[in-house]
């Protein structure tokens, strides 16, 4: 009888245990249901039954469940009562712990240290370190607990104190010391301490490691990584990454085929470290040859794209990184979001838009300012706005992002307007702000405006102006026709004129077709910019216009001598997340080119009939009326207005980008399409917008 009662007893008690171990279990593994069906089924609930449900509630974000449990509990201890202390630090919720903290009938070492921790945690070190000196009693943990507060900190020298106070240094609390002089950059202190320890652990050695290369002594930090007695993935992470930070690719490179496991953190640095670099084939064959990605890791891949200037490659690994069912991170988000600016892809930037907004990002100041560049970029200046009005706090980000938006949409008045307001908001306008509200004048041709603002700069808003700000006036001056006032401008800079400022005033000689001071401005472009076919081509078009044909053919000659290309002229628009790219002429990749064609050749006799004459100025080639007729009949934006009215329905705006000017042929044949096809067509060029309604333009003719 005694037996079976010892046994019954040792069986009641095993299933016990065994039932803790699961209830702990489900509740790593998020299974709340599973963990509380067998806490309900238990007969007998142990001490260690409560507390097990109880920290799974607090493992899975249910605080008040969890808290419900603990006053369910027949009975506590105080191993309980700091099971409560830290569910609630673990969910950030440090008031209520310290309400239990000063609640408890009794506390231990580890109700201390637990609380101490939690104000670690949140950055509140002064109100740990009070706490931390009341302690009845201190062991290593709490010391270093709050060493490590003060290091946080970066109260380097009152952590020093600390550590030579504590009565018993261990490993843990020499590495973090070690730790926090490397973050401080005092890697003598650092290194001083490292050659005093009697015994060192991976951690120490790798802490070392990274002191040296995050403080860009890499060769210094490869030393000791070759004498290094055991190393692990941290280890050859940490040195890996030293080298991708300097840039140092080869080494880099050597290292990671060298490593004997190539773990998801080191690849991510190789794919950001080649990227940097400019190896994006590189990095693409570290990101497809990974077995195992995080978000982190198509993030990298991702922001390399973003970073150099392919941008439909991160479309569409985007794309995929949707199809596969991995969530992005917040960099991913902000990566993708510069691209749809680029492109100017709305449909992908509303997306990206509502998932930050699921985020609960989208109040984020910067995440607001990059919104509504994104928007603005996209030709949407109604959701830019509803973006700004919504933003619950402004920045001077935020106000020029929405200032320039009209600047380059040539809403002078709403740009000004949003100037005046910013003014009574009580921000200070700074030099960006200045260089928006010049543009938005120059844009709009409010001369006197502009004049009056950039002579109120430094005397009334203490802003000193900067070569932008001249670049913007002597636009200004240029495009209304002044350009004898520009160049006097240029003359009495104070500081030497760059390209934008010379470009601004060659810019205003194509125009006004002034061929002696276009070619004192080619002459000054040519000397800062011997590569940049800018100058050539504006040249040229001021030589084709006047008939100067021997001028142009020169020009070519010195273009094929001096190796300087022509960018090509370029248009693309997106239609259902597609990227449809158009280049000028007649021959073109595109899978719809015979439709393309025939759109055009109906445009053709459309605009013939309303009277439409090709400006053959526009064409740079010495040839007949007719065959100039045809060239410019091809130009790519027109290519991508006949695929527009092809495919985008109809009351839906036709939004184009264009990655040169437009040309004045082209500007004048779509705002009369517009008008003939009654549609909106959005044209961005690599100045500003163009919005073409009902045969007018919103930049009123004045680009």
């Amino acid at each position: 009888m005694r037996f079976l009662y010892i046994h019954s007893r040792s069986y009641c008690s095993n299933v016990a245990i065994s039932a803790n171990c699961q209830i702990a279990r489900y509740g790593r593994l998020g299974q709340l249901d599973h963990a509380r069906e067998i806490f309900d089924r238990l007969q007998e609930k142990n001490i260690v039954s409560w507390n097990s449900i109880v920290a799974c509630y607090f493992h899975n974000n249910q605080p008040d469940e969890a808290r419900t449990l603990f006053d369910e509990m027949p009975q506590r201890t105080t191993v309980s009562w700091n099971g409560l202390i830290s569910g609630y630090v673990n969910n950030r919720m440090l008031k209520e712990a310290r309400r239990v903290f000063d609640q408890m009938p009794e506390r231990n070492i580890v109700s201390w240290t637990a609380m101490i921790k939690g104000y670690v945690e949140e950055g509140l070190v002064s109100e740990a370190e009070s706490l931390f000196w009341q302690m009845p009693e201190r062991n290593v943990v709490s010391w270093t607990v709050m060493l490590g507060g003060l290091i946080q900190d970066n109260q380097i020298d009152k952590a020093r104190r600390l550590f030579d106070a504590m009565p018993v240094k261990d490993v843990v609390a020499k590495t973090s010391m070690i730790g926090g002089y490397c973050q401080a950059g005092r890697l003598t202190d650092a290194r001083e301490l490292f050659d005093e320890m009697p015994e060192r652990n991976v951690i120490t050695w790798t802490t070392m490691i990274s002191g040296y290369a995050q403080n860009h002594r890499v060769d210094v930090a490869r030393k000791l990584f070759e004498v290094m007695p055991n190393k692990n993935e941290v280890s050859w992470t940490a040195m890996l990454m030293g080298y991708t930070q300097c840039g140092r690719m080869d080494e880099a490179t050597e290292l990671f085929i060298a490593m004997p496991y190539k773990s998801v953190v080191s690849c991510n640095a190789m794919i950001l470290g080649l990227g940097q670099n400019g190896d994006v084939i590189k990095a693409r064959n570290v990101f497809d040859q990974m077995r195992e990605k995080d978000g982190g890791t198509w993030s990298a891949m991702i922001k390399t794209y973003e970073r150099k200037g392919f941008e439909l490659e991160a479309l569409r690994l985007f794309s995929l990184m949707q199809t596969e069912r991995i969530g992005p991170n917040f960099p991913c988000l902000i990566s993708v979001l510069s691209v749809c600016s680029s492109l100017a892809s709305l449909d992908h930037g509303r997306q990206i838009h509502a998932q930050l907004v699921k985020a609960m990002f989208d109040t984020d100041v910067y995440v607001g300012s990059i919104l509504i560049t994104m928007y603005i970029k996209c030709g949407d200046l109604v959701k830019a706005k509803s973006v700004f009005d919504r933003s619950p706090s402004k920045d001077i980000v935020m106000w020029n992002s929405i200032i320039t938006g009209y600047a380059q949409h040539g809403l002078g008045e709403e740009a000004l307007e949003m100037f005046h307001k910013l003014r009574c908001s009580g921000i200070a306008a700074d030099d960006v702000t200045f260089v928006g509200v010049l543009s938005a004048c120059s844009y709009t041709g409010k001369i006197d405006e502009g004049l009056e603002i950039f002579e109120l700069m430094k005397s009334k808003y203490l802003v000193d102006p900067k070569t932008a700000h001249y670049a913007c006036m002597v636009d200004l001056l240029g495009r209304g026709g002044r350009l004898k006032e520009a160049m006097d401008l240029i003359s009495k800079m104070p500081m030497e004129a760059d390209a934008i400022v010379w470009g601004s005033l060659m810019g205003a000689c194509r125009t006004h077709l002034d061929l002696e001071m276009a070619e004192v401005a080619a002459k000054k472009l040519l000397h800062l910019e011997p590569w940049n076919s800018g100058p050539y081509i504006l040249l040229s078009n001021i030589y084709a216009s006047k008939g100067k044909w021997a001028a142009v053919a020169e020009l070519r000659k010195a273009m094929r001598s001096q190796n300087v290309k022509k960018s090509p002229g370029c248009s693309w628009m997106v239609i259902e997340k597609q990227v449809h790219m158009f280049r000028g002429g007649e021959s073109g990749p595109h899978p719809d080119h015979a439709l393309i064609m025939g759109m055009l050749e109906r445009l053709g006799g459309l605009l013939k009939e309303a009277g439409y004459c090709p400006d053959g100025s526009y064409a740079l080639h010495d040839v007949d009326e007719e065959e100039k007729a045809r060239s410019l009949g091809y130009h790519s934006e027109k290519l991508a207005v006949a695929y527009g009215l092809l495919k985008v329905p109809e009351r839906m705006p036709i939004r184009i980008m264009k990655n040169l000017r437009v040309c004045g042929d082209c500007h004048s044949a779509i705002k009369l399409i517009s008008q003939l096809m009654d549609r909106e067509i959005i044209l961005r060029d690599a100045n500003r917008f163009h919005h073409f309604k009902d045969g007018l333009c919103s930049c009123k003719d004045y680009w």
